[in-house]
């Protein structure tokens, strides 16, 4: 019995969040003893379930507790020391058979999973993990929750600055997983990471080493589902079906399974894939495995810890997807970073099975930082290798952009499976198989990237065009599916970013027209960032280096015209962003692609605004800014650099383009004192600069004065609102010269600062928009005395109005329906 200085009753107000997780898993057992020994009335249990889920009936029944008296406490203590007791007991007594279940159940996920999936395996080849498996980076705590772009070009500079963390804080076990982090006991862990980090690769290992028992981890059963099968079920189902749709070899122990849940690990892998993973939010619970309910209400009540709540739950998305998981549930949030440098040259030991040629293939590499950089993300590692085994006598600079490296993986697929060179493919009889193998690819990657689709039937008709290829399976996943009475045939592309660079290729050379989301610039919420990387491999296919590849190599041609019309389509874009302040990032992305200099004489904005705010920037993004502001000359009227996750090596990677600036904006970003050194560095040697913002970041006191003194006469004014400053600080910085700002006043000042803020806001997308709002919104009612302020937010709340209106995303529309109720008043 636990008291708390000699009382029960204390001890459940002081022990109540405790007792709930102690609790939850027994209540239906609880509230029966609390009803039989006379404690409860009938009233009182039909009181407790009217509440839905386990740990809202604790609650209730905490409650009652303690309008009861210490009796019912002590009541309470009895009866849950009794549960422990038989809990204990059960577990002591486990039968054979369920021993006999377990080592089975083990010996199916070994077989299952000895064997690695890569993207071009052939039938009957196995690669075992003992001969190709390289450790993965596991960090614990969670980056990206805001990373709202495309998934692989954002992760090149986290991984980069992952590997300047000491081991100690970044790196994490697979077995260690669900070891308590000291706070609370950790039983949902959510791992997220890019496409092609190795998420599935990372789950697949789990369950080989718990098969061969050497993963330490304290299961007697790991169930693994995938949201993809998930996918293929329309009718109502429950928890027990769908572990038993692949395991039926548990059939008969399932309920002791189920009854031993807190031995119970559960990984559901690919929650993005999940066509439903916008509304597992559920408010309607299952509490019984057994309960019929549509899939998704399965999902959420497992993951909120309504059904099974003592069961342990592993779950894995892509960074774009788990802002729909109910993150209030999720005890600890991994993101896994793929290869280190070191893992990289042993990835390219083990594929090239030769270490001179590996080591003279990974020194090729290294001096490419484009290729170098994807080779951090395990898919694209396997990609790179390939070309590099197709092409062994490679020299010069290598690829130079994205859709060359993809371009190359085309053609080396294509040889690879026809066993033919690039000299037989001239061969009509081979060249228009060819032909029409990747215009059948491109259409189908076409038409389901237009619907957001990545999962594919066998029974859709772009799909059969495709039947009795043996060259589909180089680029194409075939999953088999069990069905009640069937199986079903499910298809995707190898990798996302494969359906993409199709997708670009097929409307490239047909006249299928450039989809109205890539033409449109206007920044109005209609361009989502969906298409953004389908966007630059169609500039690369255009660009004529690789038009001309492609039509040696495969026989497809891309029209002069489409070429020229997208030319000028780039042009007028970039133009526009410049002279609009729009965000411009991927566009310049675009232009990379092209490698043409020439492009850059028709690229003269009578404005240079620069806007990438709002992105995390990689080593790519910086160096698609440099590319474009090395083709143009004279000042930059405005760089935009807020919210970017700026570093001291970002900026001096840009310096000599900070000179040219009029208007500076640097704010929400972790800027510190070396930073301050930079810019005030930039500062003394330009004769341009008139603003700079600097609000949101960590330049305190020191920094803000050291800036004063370092540039005795500095630009018109330097924005350093919302700066570690304290109260002390706040009253010193009367010191500071006249052009810095430390607090906002009711000025004409703060009137321009306003304006600046709801241009970004007109020219944002919707999602951008919504990144912008969450931090300008915190000062409403602050500051809503202030003129200024209450013109500012009367135009805001007009602007999301408009917004919400012409907003077919149901998601997207209820977060703006939420910040314009903040901005009501």
């Amino acid at each position: 019995m636990v008291e708390v200085d000699g009382s029960c009753l204390k001890a459940v107000q002081v022990l109540r969040v405790s007792l709930v997780d102690e609790l939850e898993g027994h209540i239906e057992s609880l509230l029966e003893n609390l009803v039989n020994r006379g404690v409860f009335s009938r009233d009182d249990r039909e009181d407790v379930l009217c509440h839905l889920g386990p740990r809202a009936r604790v609650r209730k029944v905490l409650d009652i507790v303690q309008c009861k008296g210490e009796e019912a406490a002590n009541a309470l203590f009895s009866i849950n020391s009794c549960l422990h007791q038989e809990t204990q007991s059960r577990s002591n007594s486990q039968s054979t058979e369920y021993i006999k279940v377990i080592q089975k159940h083990k010996e199916v996920l070994k077989r299952r999973s000895e064997s690695m999936l890569y993207y071009n395996t052939r039938h009957g080849e196995k690669i075992l993990f003992s001969e190709h498996y390289v450790n993965l980076l596991l960090v614990d705590g969670h980056q990206g929750l805001e990373m709202k772009r495309h998934e692989v070009l954002t992760f090149g500079q986290n991984r980069l600055s992952l590997q300047n963390k000491s081991a100690s804080h970044r790196k994490i076990a697979p077995n260690a997983l669900f070891t308590s982090n000291g706070k609370r006991l950790v039983k949902k862990v959510l791992v997220t990471g890019v496409a092609g980090i190795g998420k599935t690769i990372l789950v697949q290992k789990m369950l080989f080493d718990f098969g061969r028992g050497k993963a330490n981890l304290e299961f007697d059963f790991i169930i693994h589902m995938t949201f993809r099968d998930f996918n293929l079920i329309e009718k109502p189902t429950n928890l027990q079906d769908l572990i038993l749709r692949k395991n039926k070899h548990l059939a008969k122990e399932l309920d002791n399974i189920l009854a031993n849940e807190h031995k119970l690990l559960i990984i559901l892998d690919g929650f993005d894939e999940f066509k439903q993973y916008r509304k597992c939010d559920v408010d309607c619970f299952v509490t019984e495995p057994d309960e019929e309910a549509e899939v998704v209400e399965i999902f959420g009540s497992l993951i909120q810890g309504e059904l099974l709540p003592n069961a342990s739950v592993l779950l894995t998305s892509r960074p774009t997807a788990i802002n729909y998981v109910p993150v209030g549930c999720i005890d600890r949030l991994v993101l896994i970073s793929g290869f280190s440098l070191t893992e990289v040259q042993e990835y390219f030991s083990r594929y090239f099975q030769d270490k001179p040629l590996a080591d003279q293939m990974f020194a090729f590499v290294s001096k490419n930082e484009l290729m170098l950089t994807l080779c951090y993300i395990p898919a694209f590692c396997y990609i790179v290798c390939c070309i590099l085994k197709d092409n062994k006598d490679l020299c010069g600079e290598g690829p130079k952009t994205m859709t060359d490296i993809y371009m190359q993986y085309l053609v080396a697929m294509l040889r690879s499976h026809t066993q033919a060179r690039a000299e037989t493919f001239k061969d009509a009889d081979v060249a228009q198989p060819l032909c029409l193998i990747v215009l059948q690819l491109g259409q189908l990657a076409f038409h389901k990237l237009m619907e957001h689709q990545t999962l594919f039937y066998s029974n859709d008709p772009d799909v059969k065009a495709l039947e009795g290829n043996a060259l589909v399976g180089a680029f194409l996943d075939k999953t088999m599916s069990q069905e009640p009475g069937c199986v079903e045939e499910v298809y995707s592309f190898a990798h996302l970013t494969v359906q993409e660079f199709f997708a670009a290729v097929y409307c490239a050379v047909t006249d299928e027209p450039i989809p109205e989301e890539v033409l449109n610039s206007k920044g109005d919420g209609a361009n989502s960032g969906h298409l953004d990387l389908f966007n630059r491999f169609l500039s690369g296919v255009l660009a004529e280096r690789n038009s001309s590849l492609l039509s040696r190599q495969v026989g497809l041609s891309c029209s002069k015209e489409k070429v020229h019309s997208y030319r000028q389509m780039l042009i007028r874009n970039i133009t526009m962003l410049c002279e609009n302040g729009g965000n411009i990032l991927n566009y310049l992305h675009c232009l990379v692609e092209q490698q043409d200099a020439d492009l850059g004489l028709d690229l003269q904005p009578t404005t240079l605004r620069i806007n990438v705010s709002d992105e995390t920037l990689s080593e790519m993004d910086y160096n698609a800014m440099k590319y474009f502001l090395n083709l143009t000359y004279g000042a930059i009227a405005e760089l935009d650099l807020t919210g970017t996750g700026l570093t001291c090596k970002g900026l001096r990677s840009i310096y000599p383009h900070l000179i040219r600036c009029e208007n500076l904006w640097l704010g929400d970003n972790t800027l510190d004192m070396d930073t301050v050194w930079i810019i005030a560095d930039v500062l003394q040697k330009s004769d341009l600069i008139r603003d700079l913002g600097m609000e949101g970041n960590r330049v305190g006191q020191r920094g803000l004065q050291s800036l004063a003194d370092l540039t005795p006469h500095p630009l018109q004014k330097i924005v350093a609102i919302w700066n570690d400053l304290g109260d002390k600080d706040c009253v010193d910085s009367c010191s500071f010269q006249e052009s810095i700002t430390t607090n906002f006043t009711d000025d004409d000042m703060w009137d321009a600062w306003g304006e600046w803020v709801f241009k970004r806001c007109e020219v944002s997308s919707n999602e951008k928009l919504i990144t912008v709002l969450h931090k300008v919104c915190n000062i409403s009612v602050n500051f809503l005395e202030a003129q200024w302020a209450k013109t500012f937010y009367k135009n805001l709340h007009t602007l999301i109005e408009s917004r919400i209106e012409c907003c077919t995303e149901e998601d997207t529309s209820k977060k703006l329906k939420q910040l314009q109720s903040t901005l009501s008043f």
